[in-house]
């Protein structure tokens, strides 16, 4: 069985994380905010995290009200913007596992921190507004003024988001040896103009792969489990995955690949309800899962 509490946990401590950019902080010790981030228990043995990262849509009062957009406005952009039903399709293929993954979820909009970004000079976004703290839309348009400082946000939700995720990779790997990182996104199926790379092929699966941390076994097992969608393609439209930086490039134990998956063979765009791709896919995923454990 599994529970899910608030990832705020004392050992929850070391710092860093990130897609093949990650960052580490050592200012403050405190873990997220309560009830900004899911920690869904899987079973002990399991070496596997699924991390839903973009799912959410909530923003908290104190955040809304330095967005510029109005209501209408907003709740477009969030249609646009956020991975829809992505923690939806990672709870419902760990329920069909035969051993239960470790969840990572985050329960606050990428509008509040993207946490899969470099919050400095480092991040190749912040050309187009998009870094840790986003200044501008997915249509360039302003999202925050110009001036504003993100440094609150990093400090209060960012940095400690990053720990926490750490700390639960370090856990699967004292109690397994290994920790293997599926970073479970979604894409639309027309490229926005934020995108930097966005020209290229737009498979219904693309599979982010880093060339230390993502093995050809696992990109393999992807490409089988994930066989009968129409085709899976690597580094296209997006690269890259999710590592801790206190791994980063230096822990052989901790492998990883990103899962996205256009949103047409799955739900409604931009924003809308999910179909019956939605199954497949979890059917999908638990059959990875297993492959994996």
């Amino acid at each position: 069985m599994t529970n899910t509490v608030d990832s705020d946990r004392p050992d929850h401590a070391p710092a860093g994380s990130g897609r093949s950019a990650a960052e580490s902080s050592d200012s403050g010790r405190a873990g997220p905010v309560p009830g900004s981030v899911a920690l869904i228990r899987g079973a002990a043995d399991s070496p596997v995290i699924l991390h839903v990262p973009h799912s959410a849509r909530h923003i908290p009062a104190v955040v809304r009200a330095d967005i510029l957009l109005t209501d209408p406005d907003l709740a477009r952009e969030l249609d646009l913007i956020t991975d829809a039903h992505t923690a939806e399709l990672a709870a419902a293929a760990s329920r069909l596992a035969a051993c239960p993954p470790w969840q990572f979820v985050n329960r606050l909009s990428r509008l509040v921190i993207d946490p899969e970004r470099f919050p400095d000079e480092r991040e190749e976004m912040l050309a187009v507004g998009m870094g840790a703290v986003y200044t501008r839309t997915t249509h360039r348009n302003p999202l925050r003024a110009c001036d504003f400082d993100p440094e609150e946000l990093l400090d209060r939700y960012f940095h400690p988001y990053a720990r926490s995720f750490t700390g639960l990779v370090e856990e699967r790997l004292s109690a397994t040896g290994r920790a293997v990182i599926l970073d479970v996104h979604s894409y639309p199926t027309a490229a926005l103009p934020y995108e930097l790379h966005g020209g290229g092929p737009r498979p219904p699966i693309c599979l982010g792969v880093d060339s230390f941390h993502t093995p050809a076994e696992l990109i393999g097992r992807a490409a089988a489990a994930f066989g009968d969608f129409g085709g899976t393609e690597v580094n296209t439209p997006f690269a890259g995955t999710y590592v801790p930086l206190a791994h980063y490039g230096i822990d052989s134990r901790v492998t990883a690949l990103m899962l996205e998956i256009r949103r047409d063979i799955y739900m409604s765009e931009p924003g809308g309800p999910s179909g019956p791709g939605l199954p497949r896919l979890a059917a999908a995923l638990a059959t990875l899962i297993d492959a994996l454990t």
